[in-house]
């Protein structure tokens, strides 16, 4: 028999693959294909067998078929050596059947084989790493190992070629379990769930609402049942928002059409990162943006579609046509997706390193979410949901309140441009590929940033919840100490009573109302006011958390004692880079503010050491830098104005300005100069003051003006302001002589043994009641009382002796006196 098979062989002249597929009939028991009608049984082995002729079609089709079973057999087994030489094999009998079937395009067969090999290749490959150490327990080879790295460089410069029709394979058969193939229907009953490639061939007018409804549940309910892995999810989510998007151009209702383009929407939120540690991609934010207003197009073009997120779905609502007189409603939220495209765009903000072009590149599409907020509020305000519009309300004055007005005028300007740019690229991202006919959009931004934040926390005032009114008046206040208003933001602060109910508020309005604190202190600073600045800023550097409490950092003293989650959160609270308080200026600013309070105050009460402290930290730096041996020359904020206070303590008040002067900090005023002359005025009074405390009655009994304008360099007018300051607020025990132009000393100074014996006195004292105490528990209660007769005689000397030091009185200059005696 063998004889016989090679007898045929070499008579027939057929080539080697004729061969191969004789020898494989031969063993697959339909060895006499070519002997089915002889009528020897030698020959024919005594069977009816009838001969059998295949296609020459039908034929190559089968090669292809075993050559993919093959290249997936070596796959699943490891076998890379082998596995480019059989690819090469595939790819000539793809081309045998091309010409066999005059075809312009490569097979499906072939198509889906390139997909299975891709996927294996480039979306598994941790996977397949792990599977091969299960089986084999072993690492690879070195060739088998070079064999799959060639290969997979092979199939992707292979799969250039074939790109469009891999991305259609994609799109219309990708299933459950894997790739299936599905053959073409010509016609489709409506309650029958065509298949996807059907459904792309037929023209608009066969395509009826059932089979988009159909096809549209189906997708949605594939997209929830594919979410299995974090590498899929991506994958998923870019297949289904294609699907979703060419529903969107084949519905047949508007609410059809808005329906689905609210379910692309959730598709591409899905798609990005979720958790604290990613954002979603630029310009997949970028087209959700415009997919929002395609919808806000659809429902100012349809007045009877109503967005609402209360009601229950129905798809009978869906089915209704553009002529229907009634109310539509497609459940959903507006200011739900608004909200979510603007904390992706604070999330990118937030990871982007800001000393980059791409961080500069990133803030110019703010002004596109803009747009789409107010348009988002107009149409709110026009339906009546005035609750829903006050929250997009928020989102506006939150974008917006710490802009000064340069940079508003800036963004104004690029508003126009980003919306055409955003509508212009939103072509080139073929996964949520937005739908044509967007209406052209222009923003309605106010001239100037004040006007429309006047206009905005109006609003919210009158139709915000509790929360949203906080936030926005916090906002508000913030704006107004940006542009100098001092007296406006700290009146609206006192009235709204925030600061005594803001510790039970959540940590975002938290970290908003001290920026508001912050920016206030600055604020104050700037037009003049001292003390108010120190006092808004003071308590910010009690606890020496400035970064913590601004949302610009996170101490990493306390990282130690946090696990990773809760510094992820730190960190997602924290503030964006362009929003960020210099607090290197809050610091100076703080500081200065500490020296020309506290320096006067060292100088009334040198011999008083239970003096009252306005600023311990200025005390502290004070006390830290007179333990140093040798003072070094000052190189930190804290060094120089540790170094102006010390040579203003001495009355150099103009080497004090000049170390303050040095500092690089003040070039971020915008009007440095007018403010550098304010310090310098201020330091020249807090050393009169400070000069008149120190030596005003010890030394002198009189001290003309014209003379103190002459040390201190100023006029003469000004001095006889500051010490009529001095004297009205009972701080100066003097009078002033108008016709000699002099200053005449009344009280008598402390020397510095007085000093010490009046604090031995209240020292006796106190020790001398607490042990009438002691004996008052052993005894009557008329002890008890005569004890709190005393006590309150002791209170009353008191503040009978603190009020005589304060103005000089009569008795407090006896008892002097009657001491020197």
């Amino acid at each position: 028999m063998v004889t016989t098979s090679g007898f045929f062989v070499k008579g027939g002249g057929e080539s080697d693959e004729d061969e191969s597929d004789f020898e494989q009939e031969v063993q697959t028991g339909n060895n006499l294909r070519y002997l089915a009608d002889c009528d020897d049984s030698e020959f024919c082995g005594g069977t009816d067998t009838k001969r059998v002729i295949k296609p020459t079609e039908d034929k190559r089709f089968e090669e292809m078929t075993n050559t993919v079973g093959m290249i997936e057999h070596y796959m699943n087994i490891n076998h890379w050596v082998c596995v480019p030489e059989t690819f090469e094999k595939l790819n000539k009998q793809v081309e045998k059947v091309m010409k066999v079937t005059n075809a312009v395009k490569a097979p499906r067969l072939y198509i889906k084989a390139l997909v299975m090999m891709e996927d294996f290749f480039f979306f598994n490959k941790q996977g397949l790493e792990e599977d091969d150490n299960k089986k084999t327990k072993k690492k690879m080879s070195v060739s088998n190992s070079k064999a799959l790295n060639a290969m997979r460089h092979k199939l992707k410069k292979n799969n250039v070629q074939y790109q469009e029709d891999i991305t259609r394979f994609r799109m219309f058969q990708e299933t459950e379990d894997g790739y299936e193939y599905e053959d073409e229907v010509e016609e489709q009953p409506d309650d029958v769930i065509v298949s996807w490639e059907t459904l792309f061939g037929l023209d608009d007018e066969e395509i009826t609402w059932n089979m988009v409804n159909k096809k549209f549940k189906e997708t949605v309910a594939a997209r929830w049942s594919k979410r299995r892995s974090d590498r899929l999810k991506l994958k998923t989510g870019k297949t289904h928002a294609q699907r979703l998007m060419y529903l969107t151009k084949i519905a047949k209702t508007p609410a059809q059409k808005l329906e689905i383009l609210f379910s692309v929407m959730s598709a591409a939120l899905d798609v990005s990162p979720g958790g604290l540690n990613g954002y979603m991609p630029i310009n997949l934010w970028k087209t959700s943006v415009v997919n929002m207003f395609a919808i806000l197009d659809i429902l100012v073009k349809y007045d009877n579609i109503v967005v609402d997120d209360t009601v229950e779905p129905n798809e009978k609502e869906t089915s209704k046509p553009v002529d229907y007189g009634g109310t539509i409603r497609v459940k959903a939220n507006l200011v739900a997706f608004l909200e979510r495209i603007e904390t992706e765009f604070f999330k990118s903000l937030q990871c982007i390193d800001p000393h980059t072009n791409e961080y500069v590149t990133r803030l110019k599409d703010e002004p596109m979410f803009l747009v789409l907020a107010q348009n988002i509020q107009e149409y709110l305000e026009r339906i009546g949901d005035y609750k829903a519009a006050s929250k997009v309300a928020l989102r506006l004055v939150e974008s917006i309140y710490y802009k000064p007005q340069e940079v508003f005028d800036a963004m104004r300007k690029l508003a126009d441009e980003e919306i055409e740019e955003a509508e212009e690229e939103s072509s080139t991202h073929p996964p949520f590929i937005v739908v044509p006919e967007i209406v052209p959009r222009e923003p309605t931004f106010a001239e100037s940033s004040r006007a429309m934040m006047d206009t905005l926390v109006s609003f919210i005032y009158s139709n915000g919840e509790e929360r949203t009114k906080a936030r926005a008046m916090l906002c508000d206040i913030y704006q107004h100490a940006l542009n100098d208003n001092f007296v406006t933001a700290r009146d609206l602060l006192l009235m709204s009573h925030l600061q005594d109910n803001i510790q039970y508020m959540d940590i975002s309005t938290q970290i908003l109302f001290n920026r508001t604190m912050a920016q206030l202190g600055l604020c104050a600073f700037r037009v003049g006011m001292i003390t108010d600045s120190h006092s808004c800023l003071s308590e910010l550097y009690s606890g020496h958390r400035v970064r913590e409490l601004l949302g610009q950092g996170v101490s990493q003293s306390r990282d130690q004692n946090k696990t990773p989650e809760q510094v992820l959160l730190e960190r997602r609270r924290q503030m964006p880079y362009h929003m960020h308080i210099n607090l290197d200026l809050l610091e100076a600013v703080h500081l200065t503010c500490a020296m020309l309070i506290e320096v006067p105050n060292m100088a009334a009460n040198s011999h008083d050491a239970n003096h009252r402290l306005f600023s311990k930290n200025i005390h502290f730096l004070l006390k830290k830098s007179e333990k140093q041996a040798f003072t070094a020359p000052p190189v930190t904020i804290r060094d120089h104005v540790i170094a102006a206070t010390r040579a203003l303590t001495k009355g150099g008040f103009q080497e004090a300005f000049e170390v303050l002067n040095s500092l690089d900090v003040w070039r971020v005023f915008k009007n440095r100069d007018s403010i550098l002359d304010m310090v310098k005025a201020r330091i020249i009074e807090v050393a009169l003051r400070s000069y008149l405390f120190t030596y005003s009655s010890s030394c002198y009994k009189s001290v003309s003006l014209d003379e103190l304008a002459e040390i201190f360099d100023i006029s003469e007018s000004q001095v006889h302001k500051i010490v009529n300051k001095m004297m009205i607020n009972e701080e100066l025990d003097a009078r002033l002589d108008q016709p000699t132009q002099c200053i005449v000393f009344h009280g008598v100074q402390h020397n510095r043994l007085q000093s010490l014996a009046f604090q031995l006195t209240d020292k006796v004292l106190i020790l001398a009641e607490s042990n009438e105490r002691a004996l008052a528990s052993r005894t009557s209660g008329d002890m008890s009382s005569r004890i709190r007769d005393k006590s309150q005689d002791y209170a009353a000397a008191k503040s009978e002796d603190r009020g005589m030091q304060m103005d000089g009185s009569s008795r407090m200059v006896s008892l002097n006196q009657g001491v020197l005696a």
